[in-house]
């Protein structure tokens, strides 16, 4: 097996982009990923994305991108693991090139989102949990993550104004990313303030779905090394799983494929938590950062909500977590939320984060979630 690099990254603004095609929106990130790449030398693309078939009738999204983005003929897929998708994804270019099947590899994440009416996008939405018990009942995602909230308050004593700091944190680092939906700081006196979406949950504690391609080109050694540069290489890659349904799991507020897959990625790179020094995580809500910060080890169970309180998450905090505006700030494109992270890390590993540049940073952790976290993608990223 070889190591495996990125060597490209490139985003499009994430936001209601009415009069763009997902295709458009995957081949203006594609170019803004390759800079010096010839685009012919790409041999395979995977397409993370979570809504197309629901929302827009469309399948084989892995032919349909590979068309607009002048790539016709090489080996192309859709990877749906709704929220987790991305990460999903890039892991099967890593599988690709550590073997040696292919030398470079494009991992697209788009989604188009805001077309629809609020009814047939939930109804999509919906198709990340549970169907036959949860999802035909009404429980949508955003409900379930406040039912488990609610219960999180319970055991641990919490105020749901506790959970403040990390929309502030997100839409503080959102501030500085250009291309973020939500450009502005926020107060924990205005998330305190804001209406309630699903009680606990207030509406300046949830994200907003929207629009958006990110692209992160996947590569040998032999590239790597002959582009020059500060290298990235993904040290560790694990995908893990746990029941669809809430109801089944006998700890709801342990998720189980969080835990399994940051563990098996952190070994794999021979790397503990201590090592890591910037975190992307799924953070649509402050209690799924809470519980996926407590899964993965950087606090113990129950203590989440405290480090976020304490300072730990921001820029110069001990786990900096959403520098680029997380799901909250830079805007939730679902399925393709795991490669916005891993551009939003590859800057941030490469120094180029601006304002919400980690000093130092030199190790870094992206972890994406699907439904309520029954599928996990974990990533080590290292800078060489």
């Amino acid at each position: 097996m070889q190591p495996v690099y990125i060597v490209g990254a490139g985003q499009t603004a994430v936001a209601e982009h009415w009069e763009r095609t997902a295709g458009s929106l995957a081949a203006e990130a594609l170019g803004r990923a390759l800079g010096p790449i010839a685009k012919d030398r790409i041999e395979a693309l995977y397409v993370a994305n979570a809504l197309g078939s629901a929302l827009h009738v469309q399948g084989q999204f892995g032919a349909a991108i590979t068309t607009a983005c002048g790539l016709s003929g090489v080996e192309a897929f859709t990877i749906d693991a709704a929220g987790a998708s991305g990460g999903v994804a890039l892991r099967q270019a890593c599988l690709a090139v550590a073997s040696g099947a292919y030398q470079l590899v494009a991992v697209v994440g788009v989604e188009k989102i805001t077309d629809v009416l609020d009814a047939r996008l939930e109804a999509g939405l919906a198709l990340a949990g549970d169907a036959d018990w949860e999802a035909i009942h009404g429980a949508t995602l955003t409900a379930q993550w406040a039912l488990l909230m609610r219960r999180y308050m319970h055991e641990y004593g919490y105020d749901a104004i506790d959970f403040a700091p990390f929309p502030v944190n997100a839409h503080a680092n959102g501030a500085a990313n250009p291309q973020a939906l939500y450009r502005f700081a926020i107060s924990a006196e205005k998330v305190r303030a804001a209406g309630a979406l699903a009680d606990p949950l207030s509406l300046l504690d949830s994200s907003t779905v929207a629009d958006g391609a990110a692209v992160v080109l996947v590569a040998g050694a032999g590239i790597a090394r002959e582009l020059g540069g500060r290298l990235v290489r993904i040290a560790g890659s694990a995908v893990a799983t746990d029941t669809l349904a809430l109801h089944s799991r006998p700890d709801p507020l342990w998720l189980a494929a969080s835990a399994r897959s940051a563990a098996a990625a952190l070994g794999a790179a021979g790397l503990s938590q201590r090592d890591v020094q910037v975190i992307e995580l799924t953070d649509p809500h402050g209690i799924v950062a809470a519980l996926a910060l407590e899964a993965c080890g950087f606090a113990e169970r129950g203590v989440g909500v405290q480090l976020a309180r304490e300072g730990a998450i921001g820029l110069g905090g001990a786990t900096p977590l959403a520098t680029g505006g997380g799901c909250k700030a830079r805007g939730d494109t679902v399925g393709a939320n795991g490669v916005f992270q891993l551009v939003e890390l590859t800057r941030q590993l490469r120094g180029l984060a601006g304002k919400a540049q980690v000093p130092g940073a030199r190790v870094a952790l992206a972890q994406c979630l699907g439904g309520i976290g029954a599928t996990a993608a974990t990533h080590i990223l290292v800078a060489e």
